[in-house]
């Protein structure tokens, strides 16, 4: 595909953020021909998606899974227009084996449909019906999602989107706009069947950011069928990082430049429109001013706010403020030898204990497991990626820091030896990030992960605009599209590049 008409050459876009979403965003106006500025204050590009280098061993630093990459896939559908290969990956499956508390055998995630439903019935008798209604709601939201509709809408050409996505299959899901799982649940009386509800904790945390009670339905619908068949999540060769070096290679090939170890420190507004960005080289200390036509914040929406400062629109300050407090995670990255990890180990597993201790809000751990041959760790040797959700306000209090980190990194690497065989000659590198690890890497507001929790108030129709108040400021990333990962955040970024080709 050709770069579009000349006269959007002279459009310059500044991008704060240089994470999936921003990147996304920035590659596809710069192959639609505008002017294209990404700022971020890393070392690398990839923000919550990349990756850092420690004795042979290639660590993710949060994302491990990817999805959208199967043909009508948002990441295939992105790299086919920019026409760039898409990464070499492996199909997670199970997409997860998830262990609760006492139990030995795992409940595996199948990507085959039929396997899948084989197990839960299986594992948890009685729950068929609430399945099959998550399947016919995600069937009808995954439709939709596809016509690229733009929520919420915030003028007649977003409303004009939106109305375009509907088809009679989409009204099957308006009765349960308000419906929590929690609602669910109750309605097909597995009010009570604890053992459903702590795995669909447990699965729904990782995507909503919430328990199963506060979940929205339609979210979850999607979150719980996305990783089966035709679609399904995959493990990247390499590891996280190919991603955002292709979308880097993208955005140079058409023209657009890239500026890591730029903070930017202000966005201007005037006339309640966003016309300049101010800039800071860390390296050299020098500031300036660029004036652009639009600028696309790949930022939390707590830094936006901050980056506005007093020109920040009091109703979206106070919304803003309102929200319910975010999470932080606490991640523990081991080098190990192969001996460490027990034959038949799947990629991604998650832990639930029954035990008292610091780990996380939820006591549990999502791990991720390297395989031979695939790019993170020298022959015979082996990655373990284990990460817990947790309050990111301890670790800005007090001085005790260093402690907590050690206690934390203790009890996680004790829970893990309960699966994995963990002594000090199988164990070759220890490191672990806290929320201000990420706060210090990725720059967001007190370290926090995953984006906005997917409650009713704040999911789909009821979440943050990508369009913001102030005309030409942009929205990307997961407080506008959480929970799927970078294959939230590109459709995100594919929305507002739209939005703003709809400008002239």
């Amino acid at each position: 595909m050709t770069n579009i008409s000349s006269h959007k050459t002279k459009s310059r876009v500044a991008v704060i953020g240089a994470g999936i979403g921003g990147l996304t965003a920035a590659a596809l106006l710069a192959h639609r021909g505008y002017s294209v500025l990404v700022l971020d204050q890393a070392l690398v590009p990839g923000g919550c998606a990349s990756t850092f280098k420690r004795q042979g061993f290639t660590f993710d630093v949060g994302a491990t899974q990817v999805a959208g990459l199967e043909p009508g896939g948002i990441h295939h559908r992105i790299f086919s227009e920019l026409a760039i290969d898409l990464p070499d990956a492996t199909p997670c499956d199970p997409a997860c084996a998830v262990y609760l508390p006492g139990e030995s055998t795992p409940i595996n995630v199948w990507r085959d449909p039929q396997k899948w439903q084989e197990e839960r019935q299986r594992q948890f008798p009685g729950s068929e019906p609430f399945w099959q209604m998550m399947s016919v709601l995600f069937e009808a939201s995954w439709q939709f999602q596809g016509r690229d509709p733009v929520l919420p809408p915030r003028n007649l050409w977003d409303l004009w989107q939106l109305a375009q996505a509907v088809r009679p299959s989409t009204f099957i899901t308006v009765p349960y706009t308000l419906f929590t799982v929690g609602d669910a649940l109750r309605f097909y009386g597995l009010g009570k069947d604890q053992r459903l509800r702590t795995f669909l904790d447990l699965q729904l945390k990782l995507y909503s950011q919430v328990s199963a009670e506060e979940t929205a339905l339609l979210y979850a619908a999607t979150a719980l069928s996305v990783s089966q068949l035709p679609q399904g999540l995959f493990h990247l060769q390499g590891s996280m990082q190919v991603l955002s070096d292709r979308l880097v290679t993208s955005l140079e090939r058409d023209g657009g430049k890239l500026l890591m170890r730029h903070t930017v420190e202000q966005i201007q507004v005037k006339n309640d429109q966003a016309n300049a960005v101010v800039i800071r080289n860390q390296k050299t200390g020098e500031v300036w001013t660029e004036v652009v036509d639009h600028v696309v914040a790949n930022v939390t929406v707590q830094n936006l706010v901050q980056l506005l400062g007093e020109k920040a629109p009091a109703g979206y300050q106070k919304r803003v403020e309102k929200l319910p407090p975010a999470s932080g995670a606490f991640v523990v990255y081991l080098g190990v030898d192969i001996s460490a990890i027990p034959p038949g180990c799947p990629p991604h597993l998650q832990f639930l204990y029954d035990v008292n201790g610091p780990i996380g809000e939820n006591n549990s751990l999502f791990v991720s497991v390297s395989h031979p041959g695939d790019g993170r760790a020298p022959e015979g040797k082996a990655t373990i990626i284990a990460s817990s959700f947790v309050d990111p306000t301890p670790w800005w209090q007090g001085e005790n820091y260093q402690q907590l980190k050690q206690q934390y990194t203790e009890d996680a690497i004790a829970r893990l030896g309960q699966y994995f065989y963990l002594k000090p000659e199988t164990i070759i590198h220890v490191e672990a990030a806290t929320p201000r690890t990420f706060a210090h890497y990725t720059g967001r507001d007190r370290g926090m992960v995953g984006g906005i929790g997917q409650r009713i108030p704040t999911f789909g129709p009821f979440g943050f605009a990508n369009r913001t108040p102030i005309q030409n400021l942009w929205l990307v990333g997961d407080s506008t599209h959480p929970g799927e990962g970078t294959a939230g955040v590109s459709y995100s970024a594919l929305t507002v590049v739209r939005q703003i080709q709809a400008e002239f």
